[in-house]
């Protein structure tokens, strides 16, 4: 080997380890039989960052997502099919760009999704009751709940937790006419005592933030992980999130 050969061959290499490292590739994708839950926020024409994803940007994930054979599922659904390459859209909060933006999409490709009510959530433009009756009425949408304002229920005492969870399951209940069988916890916090109030309160599953794939959900019905987004993630960090869990941003 040539000297000159040699040096392209190293720096060849130094390339494609850039790139694996950069994407995570080195990543051992997840078995299809293994069911997978996206989470996202906001859908709006505004700048994509981790709470906010692009119009655009979500019509060209749901489309790769169609194209590759993933069946679309509300949470709740989830834990009971067995069909490969079941996956979960999830929304939390309750943008009323919702509405606007993603269910429009959502309706394009026929993708069901769930979304995490916090009914009384300060200083974002929530859903009203008229889009939220007509998004549950399409068949498409599972409405879960995301306790009332959006507490941190870690630090919050025992009763105003309890408090917040049951009030959003009655009060998704009551704008939805159907049962209310989900919930996600604020910020992603809960600890033991939090899962026993969400069980306490009537819910059969509740989602977290890990970033994280596993084979079975019903192990862990009241800490299921979830892959999260970027709204400025490239379709090469897309993909390693859905084969493998997680990304590079």
């Amino acid at each position: 080997m040539t000297l000159g050969v040699a040096l392209v061959t190293l720096v060849g290499a130094l390339v494609v380890l850039t790139i694996a490292n950069r994407y995570q590739l080195w990543r051992l994708p997840k078995p299809n039989s293994w069911p997978r839950l996206l989470m996202y926020h906001s859908i709006a024409n505004e700048a994509a960052t981790g709470m906010n994803t692009p119009p655009e940007r979500f019509d060209a994930q749901l489309a790769w997502l169609k194209k590759q054979g993933y069946v679309f599922c509300t949470v709740s659904e989830l834990l009971t099919t067995s069909k490969p390459k079941a996956i979960a859209i999830t929304f939390d909060d309750g943008f009323a760009n919702n509405y606007h933006q993603a269910f429009p999409l959502l309706k394009k490709y026929q993708a069901k999704a769930t979304i995490y009510l916090a009914p009384e959530i300060a200083a974002i433009d929530k859903l009203m009751t008229a889009q939220i009756s007509e998004m549950q009425a399409s068949g498409l949408i599972e409405f879960g709940a995301h306790s009332m304002t959006h507490l941190n229920l870690l630090q919050a005492p025992t009763d105003i937790a309890q408090a917040e969870i049951v009030s959003s399951k009655q009060q998704v209940e009551a704008l939805t006419g159907v049962a209310c069988l989900t919930f996600a916890y604020p910020f992603g916090r809960f600890g033991a005592e939090t899962i026993e109030l969400v069980k306490a309160a009537g819910f059969s599953s509740a989602v977290t933030t890990k970033k994280k794939i596993i084979a079975h959900l019903t192990a862990q019905t009241f800490t299921i992980p979830r892959i999260s987004t970027h709204g400025a993630m490239d379709n090469i960090q897309f993909y390693v999130a859905v084969t493998r869990g997680r990304y590079k941003f």
